[in-house]
């Protein structure tokens, strides 16, 4: 009886009679049998799985007896509990005896509010029209929510204001999970100064200890050409020139923007997808002005051959 404990204790892996590893699990039974000599290893094995079925969201919201998961993207977690979904349910719900009381609750509750939770709620729900116009994952998100909860525990959103923090922690949280947004598409969902959300961003990272690498212009490749409607074969074009010009050491110094801008540029007229420099200046937030100068540079040193796109104008006739 010793030893069958522990057999349920660890997780079995071979069988102990013939030393067979062909084992399956039976779960209608709650067995683990050896397929080589039919030893029943384990029985009356725990089934941990739901035990209700769902056929659709509707069933499965009326079923299920877990709420949402916890997100420090809320100012609650997801934990707070109000005290009725609003006037029509305590009215439809309760005797008229017990109104004024639950009434009288609801103010209360809404007054028991501490700066920091307030603090918290209007930076998320900036936070949360944010990253829904830029369209960036629940990742990105949670961890903006985080650095900003540790910067308002540490004391370092007072004398500034909530926007060019919250942005500034989003502006790290790109970079950190390679997902990089320039400070011109931030600032201009934020409203706030590139200047102001860049000095955020150095001081949250001096303030918090953030090891953020610099931005890889591979990094900016495929939403600049998704946005602009390129194939995969433009994208491994664009990022074999960029690791030309790495070895080359060319790109050292220079905007991460501006060098994708260019070799996306370039590629589109080595593949034959063509896109005008206006094109992509206005889509990696650059000038035409830095996407010649880019390009004259990586054409002259890494003699690379792109065809002209450039036609022949004609020459008015002199009376």
């Amino acid at each position: 009886m010793a030893e069958e404990g522990k057999l349920r204790k660890q997780e079995i892996t071979e069988c102990p009679e013939c030393g067979s590893r062909d084992l399956y699990r039976d779960e209608d039974r709650g067995e683990v049998v050896c397929a080589g000599c039919g030893l029943v290893i384990e029985e009356s094995m725990v089934d941990t799985s739901q035990e209700w079925r769902e056929f659709d969201h509707e069933q499965a919201s009326k079923r299920r007896r877990t709420g949402a998961p916890l997100s420090a993207a809320r100012h609650d977690r997801g934990l707070t509990t109000d005290i009725g979904k609003g006037i029509s349910e305590i009215y439809s719900a309760l005797p008229a005896g017990k109104r004024a009381q639950y009434m009288r609750l609801r103010k209360w509750q809404s007054r028991m509010v501490s700066a920091t939770e307030r603090n918290l709620r209007f930076a998320l729900s900036e936070l949360k029209r944010y990253s829904s116009y830029l369209n960036l994952p629940t990742n990105i998100e949670e961890t903006t929510a985080i650095l900003y909860r540790k910067a308002v525990s540490k004391g370092l959103v007072r004398g500034r204001s909530m926007e060019s923090v919250i942005a500034g922690a989003l502006y790290a949280a790109c970079r950190r999970h390679n997902t990089p947004r320039t400070l011109e598409e931030i600032a201009e969902v934020s409203k706030v100064s590139k200047r102001d959300i860049g000095r955020a961003y150095r001081y949250l990272a001096r303030e918090l200890g953030l090891r953020i690498l610099p931005t890889k212009p591979e990094d900016y490749i495929p939403r600049f050409a998704s946005e602009l409607g390129l194939s995969g074969e433009v994208q491994a074009t664009a990022i074999e020139i960029i690791k030309q010009a790495e070895a080359n050491e060319l790109i050292s110094g220079k905007g991460p923007t501006g060098i994708a801008a260019a070799t996306l540029y370039l590629a589109s007229q080595i593949v034959g997808e063509r896109r005008t420099q206006r094109q992509v200046a206005e889509v990696a937030g650059v000038t035409e002005v830095t996407i010649r100068n880019r390009c004259k540079d990586l054409i002259e040193r890494l003699t690379l051959e792109v065809p002209s796109g450039r036609r022949g104008r004609r020459r008015r006739k002199r009376e």
